[in-house]
C-alpha cells in the first residue's frame, strides 16, 4: 500500500463520538469528493464518490450515525490502472436534507455552498474532524524524501478555507494553488506536514515518518563516515606507497645508511609494517615518538630521496 493508503486507512478507523465532529467530517467529505444531482421537480440526490473501501465504511457509517440512509456502490476506472472506486448514494430526502444543511454542503435553498459556514468548524476538535475527512475525501501525501500533503477541492475557495483551517490549528508553510479544473490546498516540509497529520488524528503515521526521517538520517550519516574511512584509507596507502619507496631509493645508492638513526628507524618501520597507521608506527618507535614526530621523520625520508634522485639521473648522464 502507499503513504496515502496508509493515512487513510489510519483515519478511516477513527469514530468521532461528538455530532459536531461528525457533521464537521461529513461536510469534508462533500466538500472534497461529493456531488449534487438534481432529478426534477425541485428533488436532489447527492453522491460521494472515494478511492477506498475504508473511506466508504466510513462514510457510511457517518451518515447512518446521523439518520441518513445511503447506499454503497462500485464501479471500475476507465483510465489509468481500472482501479475500483465506491460511491455514496444519498436521495434527498427530508432527513438527509436537514443533516446536509447542518453540515454545510447545501444552503436554505439546497444550493450547494463552496466551502461550509464557519459554524461548522468553530471548535478545535471540530477542525481537525474536517481535516481529516478532507484527507479522506480527496488527499495525498508522498515521502519520507521530499514529503509533500495535497488535498484537493472543486473550488479555489474550498482550498483556502483549508489553508485557513490549518493555520488556525497552528499549522503554518501551507499553500493553494489553481489546477484548472480543481484547487488544492498543499504543504511541504516535515513539520507542517506533521502537524497536519497529528490534527487528523493520524498519530501513527506522524511516528512512522519520523521513525523512517531517522533512519534515513543515520543511513546518511553512516554512508559519510564509510565514505570519509575509505578516503582516508586510500590516502594512507598512498603515503604509505611512496615512503616505501622513498627508503628504496636511498637504500639503492647507498644514502639510506648515512641517514641519521630516527630517519632510519622511521624508514625501517615503514617497510616492515606497510599497512599501519602513523600512530601505530610511533608506538613501535624506540623511544615511542609522536605521530606528529614520525610524521615529519618519513616526510624527512622523502625529501631526501627526492634530493638524491636528480643527482643520481645526472650522474648516469655523465658517465
Amino acid at each position: 500500500m502507499t503513504l496515502s493508503d496508509d493515512v487513510r486507512n489510519e483515519l478511516a478507523a477513527i469514530a468521532p463520538e461528538r455530532r459536531c465532529d461528525r457533521l464537521a467530517e461529513l461536510s469534508a467529505l462533500f466538500h472534497t469528493a461529493g456531488s449534487v444531482h438534481l432529478r426534477g421537480r425541485g428533488a436532489i440526490a447527492v453522491h460521494l464518490d472515494v478511492v477506498s473501501s475504508a473511506v466508504a465504511r466510513r462514510a457510511f457509517s457517518l451518515l447512518r450515525d446521523l439518520g441518513v440512509h445511503s447506499e454503497i456502490r462500485t464501479y471500475q476506472q476507465h483510465a489509468f490502472d481500472r482501479a475500483t472506486r465506491y460511491q455514496l448514494h444519498v436521495e434527498g430526502d427530508d432527513d438527509a436534507l436537514v443533516v446536509l444543511r447542518e453540515a454545510g454542503v447545501l444552503d436554505a435553498r439546497l444550493r450547494p455552498l463552496e466551502h461550509p459556514p464557519l459554524r461548522v468548524v468553530g471548535r478545535a476538535c471540530c477542525r481537525g474532524a474536517y481535516l481529516r475527512g478532507a484527507f479522506l475525501g480527496a488527499g495525498s501525501l508522498s515521502g519520507p524524501g521530499g514529503p509533500h500533503l495535497e488535498l484537493r477541492t472543486t473550488s479555489l475557495d474550498g482550498a483556502e478555507f483549508l489553508r485557513d483551517i490549518a493555520h488556525r490549528q497552528g499549522v503554518d508553510a501551507t499553500g493553494v494553488a489553481d489546477r484548472g479544473r480543481h484547487a488544492v490546498f498543499y504543504a511541504k516540509g516535515s513539520d507542517p506536514i506533521e502537524g497536519l497529520l497529528l490534527a487528523a488524528g493520524a498519530d501513527g503515521t506522524v511516528l512512522a515518518l519520523e521513525e523512517r526521517a531517522v533512519l534515513a538520517a543515520t543511513r546518511a550519516h553512516a554512508n559519510r563516515l564509510a565514505n570519509a574511512d575509505h578516503a582516508n584509507l586510500v590516502r594512507t596507502s598512498r603515503a604509505a606507497r611512496e615512503q616505501i619507496d622513498a627508503v628504496r631509493r636511498l637504500a639503492a645508492d647507498g644514502t639510506f645508511d648515512s641517514l641519521p638513526d630516527r630517519l632510519q628507524e622511521a624508514g625501517r618501520l615503514r617497510v616492515r609494517h606497510p599497512t599501519l597507521s602513523l600512530a601505530e608506527l610511533a608506538r613501535r618507535a624506540d623511544p615511542p615518538a609522536t605521530k606528529a614526530g614520525m610524521h615529519r621523520r618519513l616526510r624527512k625520508l622523502c625529501e631526501f630521496a627526492d634530493e638524491e634522485t636528480p643527482r643520481r639521473v645526472s650522474g648516469l648522464k655523465r658517465r
